[in-house]
This record gives structure tokens, sequence and C-alpha cells, in this order.
């Protein structure tokens, strides 16, 4: 069967001391144990020994159905703390203020943050398709503002232009219970996307909840703007064009599950490739043909090279991937 040119479709992260509870060395911290075996098994309100089960319910919501509004960092800034709430209270006060509104927002995405050690919401489980990633949102005035050093193997300096971006940052959340329906809402989809841009933050578009994390804001505060969150996040896309994009037009927007579509197609011809013996059928699968044109194109072409040239470079046997032909 002859084999045609691979057409790829126009888609165009306080050093703090241990206190010390007496004289003598300090016993081991005590390890956590989930409380339920596997996330089917974790009821939404989640389990342990000191958790609010009105906040992990919030936490636990899969989907909804209620059109979303497009809202800004600075909006969701601008949002008022509670003033009467306590733990395990009803979250009226909360809903009145905002919480579970659907917002879309357009931010720049830093990093995406594993959460190894596990939480109440998801009865202490700790794999990674059992726990969250914490997004960590910024404006694009805070990404010009603190850029990243152009050494990247200055640990220091790259270490405080990350904290200073951190401080004036929002959360955002993939859940486990979402990722059910979103396999690939996890860090190892997005990191790779943000760790290419020159600027190391991916302008992205995030759908979701609004929540109030009452957790921190009653015990353990975190290193961000305020405890409004969008957890969970119900839709996930990035820019392909740059810094172009708006929230409000769909333009230029592709969804983390379309781009790894991609990718695992590019990837599949080099794979079939390397199985051919007849060099036509390896030059077939080692042409690709954009569909489209404009700088999407551009960058799709430029993003094959890449692939080509350097990530996929001593990977294979019986092919040389640089021999790529991209038209």
């Amino acid at each position: 069967m002859k084999r045609s040119a691979v057409v790829v479709p126009f888609l165009a992260l306080i050093l703090a001391f241990p206190l010390a509870g007496g004289p003598g060395p300090q016993g081991p911290a005590k390890k956590k144990v989930p409380c339920k075996a596997s996330l089917a098994e974790c009821p939404d309100e989640g389990c342990g020994t000191d958790f609010d089960a009105n906040l992990n319910r919030r936490k636990n919501i899969r989907s909804d159905d209620q059109a979303a509004t497009v809202r800004t960092l600075a909006w969701m800034k601008k949002l008022d703390d509670p003033e009467n709430f306590q733990e395990g209270d009803t979250r009226e006060e909360l809903a009145a203020l905002g919480e579970g509104q659907k917002i879309t927002v357009a931010a720049y995405l830093l990093v995406a943050r594993p959460q190894p050690d596990g939480e109440s919401c998801n009865c202490g489980l700790k794999t990674p398709a059992e726990t969250d990633n914490h997004l960590v949102l910024v404006t694009r005035t805070t990404v010009n503002k603190f850029p990243m050093p152009a050494d990247s193997h200055d640990k220091p300096a790259n270490q405080a232009a990350f904290h200073s971006r951190e401080l004036r940052s929002f959360t955002a959340e993939f859940t486990p219970r979402v990722r059910l329906e979103h396999p690939n809402f996890t860090r190892e989809k997005m990191q790779p996307l943000v760790n290419a841009t020159p600027k190391k933050a991916l302008l992205v578009r995030v759908t979701g909840l609004l929540l109030f994390d009452s957790e921190h804001f009653l015990n353990n505060h975190l290193v961000r703007v305020n405890n409004w969150e969008i957890h969970p996040v119900l839709k996930m896309e990035f820019c392909t064009t740059g810094e172009t994009c708006k929230a409000n037009s769909d333009e230029g927007w592709k969804s983390i599950e379309d781009a790894t579509a991609v990718r695992a197609r590019i990837l599949s011809a080099f794979e079939n490739a390397e199985r051919e013996t007849d060099p036509q059928k390896v030059r077939e699968w080692l042409t690709f043909v954009i569909v489209g044109g404009g700088a999407t194109g551009v960058e799709m072409a430029g993003a094959i090279g890449e692939i080509a040239h350097y990530t996929l470079k001593n990977d294979f046997r019986h092919i040389d991937p640089a021999q790529a032909q991209i038209f």
C-alpha cells in the first residue's frame, strides 16, 4: 500500500529551620496514609482527620453546564474575602462573593506543579493520576517585569525571578476527577509547552469554576495574590501564535487535547519510518505538509523542525530524523 506524505492540519516552580520542641533530636515525621485505597472509593467530601467536607465537595466537581463569563486576573484580584466564614460553615457567604461562577481567563502559565503528598479531597492518595496539579498563573505585565535570566544555568537568578513572579500569581487546578474525562490535564502534557517558550511563560485560556480556598485563607497561607482560584479547571487551551490570542476570540487557541494528538501523529511518522526498509517509503514518512499558512503555520513548521533536529536526533538507529522534509 502506498503511503502518502504526513499531513499536519493547521491548528496552528523561605528557607525555614525546624522549630525545636525541646532539647534532643526530633523524631521522623509521621507518614500520612491514604484513607481510601483508590479514587473510585474516595467520596466527593474526601476523608481524613482534619478537613472541610464542604470545601472538598466543591473541589471535586466534575463538570458544569453554565455558560462561562470572560474575566481577567485583575478582576479576580478585586474579589473580596469573606468576613464571617469559619471552617466547616456552609458556603452561602462565599457563593454571594462569586464562588461557583464559571469563568474563562487568559493568563500566562509559569508551572504545572505536582502535589505528591496527597490532599484530603483526594483521600490522601499520592499517585500522579490521583493527585491535583497546581497551575501558577500571572499577567503579561508580571512576565515582562520579571524576565527570566538569559543564563538558564544561573540557578539563584532563575529562582529569584520565578519567586518574584509567583508572589503576583493566581492558582488554577487540574483535578483527578476531571482528568478522568480529560486525560491530558497533567503536568507532563503542560510543562513542556511552558519550557519551550522564550519567556518561560505560556499564554493559556483557562475555563473553570471560581472557588475560594478557605483552607489556606484560614490556616496555611500560600505565596500568591489571594485565595480565589479556578478550581477545577474544565477546559485548557494555549495560544499557538505566541502572544496574540485574545480571551474573547477563538482565533489562535488550541486545546491541550488537540496539541497532544498532533504531536503523537508527528512522532508516529518517525517511528513508522524507522521500521521501514524501503528508502522511498522512509522518505514518504519523513515528509510533512503544513496545510494552512500565517504565523501558526510557520510556528508548526518550526516545531516539527525542532523535533526532527534536536528532540529525536539520538532516538533512532536506522533513520536520521534531520532528513525530514517540511513543506
